[in-house]
């Protein structure tokens, strides 16, 4: 099977280095794909060019290819099975014309909430849309989505065989959206340090939650690549995941970085079908949802899995409410064997596994 996996014009380099969302999974499906025994060429001009010693480089991109010229014959020659892309480039004119004249697959991800696809840009055989959530697949209903665990890998990012960590930790962009105040509250609340991993999105986000970014059991990190990143996720008691209540969550990567660490996750929500959901209990056991209305002893004793524990609060409450519910979520989750965590979440957020699924066809 030859696979051709496709760059896209955007400021992170490919494969990315810490952050990055398409751009770590397209790097994930590329090494998942070589790994499960295909032949892959790595499409466009963004793939780092120090990549060439070990991979088929060609930096072209379909969308600048001139319809009947020697490009297009020889791209059309190549004979790819299978192209993935991010999601943009199906709804793209000038790709899809090209595409059109190629006899083999695309397959994508919906890494945004709110990007809108073109009419008939997917058949859910021939092109075909995955989608993480239970959520995520109602939105792009009209799409014929397919349910799928996103598997996102980094540079140097190799997980060392799970411990049981220490402090809590926190990753990702530090902004409105993903709401890490939460976090630092519970773990305040528990009497526990909590580390900050991620670059600032929004400063004065940041200010008006001073007080408790400022406190002492706080630690900030910055931005982290590589064996860092893995081993400030690795050497954590426990992942705890935030987010805000109007936000939705595609398919954060997060998810399958901290199980194949073997750091189990505490992670709050304010619905249920989503992501965290379809990450943490997906084939390992059943998620309660959280009323608000029962006492912290029964909704605690409901949360526990094999891989993590998640909170359901209704958004109406404050976020102190959120807060503490997060944090009977943290000691639920520390129980947790991490060599257990670790296997389940390195066989589910598997790359092989992952791009054999994509590659095969729906009938």
């Amino acid at each position: 099977m030859l696979v051709g996996v496709c760059d896209f014009p955007g400021s992170y380099a490919f494969p990315p280095v810490g952050y990055g969302g398409i751009e770590r999974w397209l790097w994930a499906v590329a090494v998942g794909a070589r790994a499960a025994g295909a032949d892959v060429h790595l499409l466009g001009p963004g793939w780092l060019t120090d990549l060439e010693n070990d991979w088929v480089r060609r930096p072209v991109r379909l969308e600048d290819i001139t319809a009947g010229s020697l490009a297009e014959r020889e791209l059309r020659d190549t004979g790819y099975d299978l192209l993935v892309v991010g999601h943009e480039y199906p709804s793209l004119p000038a790709w899809t014309r090209t595409w059109s004249e190629l006899d083999c697959g695309v397959a994508t991800f919906q890494h945004s909430p709110v990007f809108q696809h073109a009419d008939a840009s997917f058949d859910g055989k021939r092109s075909r849309l995955y989608c993480y959530s239970s959520e995520m697949i109602e939105r792009y209903a009209e799409h014929q989505p397919i349910t799928e665990l996103a598997v996102h890998l980094g540079l140097d990012e190799e997980e060392p065989p799970a411990t049981a960590g220490t402090d809590l930790v926190w990753l990702g962009r530090i902004d409105e959206d993903k709401v890490p105040h939460i976090a630092v509250r519970a773990a305040q609340i528990l009497g526990r340090r909590i580390r900050i991993v991620g670059p600032v999105f929004d400063k004065e986000y940041v200010r008006r939650h001073e007080d408790l970014f400022g406190a002492e059991h706080v630690e900030w990190v910055g931005e982290l690549g590589g064996t860092a990143k893995t081993a400030a996720i690795a050497e954590a008691s426990v992942f705890v995941y935030t987010y805000a209540r109007g936000y939705v969550e595609a398919g954060a990567a997060v998810f399958g970085e901290s199980l194949r660490a073997g750091t189990p996750m505490a992670a709050l929500t304010w619905r249920e079908g989503t992501c965290a959901q379809a990450a943490l209990c997906n084939e390992t056991g059943a998620v309660a949802v959280v009323d608000p209305r029962e006492d912290d002893e029964t909704a605690q004793a409901a949360l526990c899995n094999e891989t993590g524990a998640v909170a359901v609060v209704d958004p109406r409450e404050d976020d102190e409410t959120a807060a503490r519910r997060l944090a009977g979520s943290i000691q639920q989750a520390e129980d947790l064997d991490h060599r257990r965590v670790q296997a389940v979440g390195t066989q589910r957020f598997d790359p092989v596994r992952h791009f054999q699924t994509m590659a095969t066809r729906p009938c």
